[in-house]
């Protein structure tokens, strides 16, 4: 079943994950897939290791999560 892997900046937090994996997953489910099935994975990025617009994440936006 569905694996929905979910990018987001370093810092983004356990708390954020918990909410964000379980409105996936919620999503999911009004779809008629069973909850059971959907797996979320949460992946933290360093903004170091973030582009956009050519420029780091962290040099662009800062160090704040």
């Amino acid at each position: 079943m569905p694996i929905v892997h979910v990018y987001v900046w370093e810092g983004f937090g356990k708390d954020r994950a918990k909410r964000l994996i379980r409105g996936i997953t919620k999503v999911f489910g009004e779809l008629g897939v069973p909850e059971h099935a959907v797996e979320v994975v949460v992946h933290e990025v360093p903004k170091t290791h973030w582009g956009v617009g050519g420029e780091p994440a962290s040099e662009k936006f800062g160090d704040k999560p």
